[in-house]
């Protein structure tokens, strides 16, 4: 099977437009007229993304703030989203939990394609915004000098998928993720580099750093957690917490509550450090499709 890695770098030849980045960062950003808009997809599949038998108001909460964390990650505002739907059972309480997710980040369903088909179901939604400040930040502005930090803890969604497949405990961070809308506004003007961090920290830093042409090099201790210490390892790999990584130039504090985690250096170019360690590509950072 094809890696996901592999497959995007086939089709880079095809991605020539500059909205397009490279497809090399979380968004399209594309300029019309006066404004910009940043355009992201996301899929999620049953199995794999959300639980057989889960919630499916909780699957679509959770596949509106996916796509819409992309949007903080770029400063944007949404607009309104298209939604590609596999028919299956819970279609009232699927279309409930997107009601509800809409209103929140105040957006809109704008259409979309509906389908039959058997398990495992496959949900695929498209979210567009307006950019409130230009440049719109990229992965790959990170700077040597550069501070990098991320808002929020790290692990509450490990947590809450544990505690949803046992029925003890607090499953929110799992099942209902929140985008960070306000902090990527305010942080957009003053970055030199944002995404969110969808697929573990280490993977999403690593990432960074591979785009903006530098090496980030992490403390791990000073990455903030919504989980037991001893899990520390497991959250810096785990994905689906939704919180801003970006870098700062050096002095500049963010408008937003943040945790510093390391800093950015020269060598090597593309490069992951933590702890002093160099880490590969391929040493499980987080959550990869294969």
């Amino acid at each position: 099977m094809t890696s996901e890695l592999s497959f995007i770098a086939a089709l880079r030849s095809l991605a020539s437009h500059p909205a397009a980045r490279g497809l090399d960062d979380d968004c399209a950003v594309l300029d019309i007229g006066g404004e910009t808009l940043v355009l992201t997809h996301d899929t999620m599949v049953e199995g794999v993304h959300f639980l057989a038998g889960q919630d499916p108001a909780d699957v679509a909460w959770k596949l509106v703030a996916t796509n819409v964390s992309d949007l903080a990650s770029k400063g944007a505002e949404p607009v309104g989203v298209l939604l590609g739907y596999q028919l299956g059972e819970g279609d009232a309480r699927f279309i409930e939990g997107l009601g509800e997710a809409l209103a929140h980040y105040g957006a809109v369903l704008l259409g979309g394609d509906t389908v039959g088909g058997a398990a495992p179901q496959h949900l695929g939604l498209t979210a567009i915004g307006k950019a409130t400040f230009r440049p719109v930040p990229s992965r790959g502005g990170a700077r040597v000098g550069d501070g990098v930090w991320v808002t929020g803890a790290l692990g509450g969604a490990m947590m809450g998928l544990e505690a949803l497949r046992s029925g003890v405990g607090d499953s929110t961070a799992y099942r209902r993720p929140v985008a960070r809308l306000a902090e990527g506004t305010a942080l957009a003007p003053v970055v030199s580099a944002m995404m969110d961090v969808s697929d573990g920290l280490l993977l999403d830093a690593w990432r960074m750093a591979r785009a903006s042409g530098v090496c980030l090099a992490l403390d791990s201790a000073t990455a903030p957690l919504a989980c037991p210490e001893s899990r520390r390892a497991e959250a810096l790999r785990w994905g689906d917490d939704y919180e801003l990584l970006f870098t700062l130039p050096p002095g500049l504090s963010p408008p937003v509550a943040a945790s510093c985690i390391g800093h950015v250096i020269a060598r090597p170019a593309g490069g992951l450090q933590m702890d002093g360690a160099m880490m590969e590509s391929g040493e499980n950072l987080g959550f990869e499709h294969h």
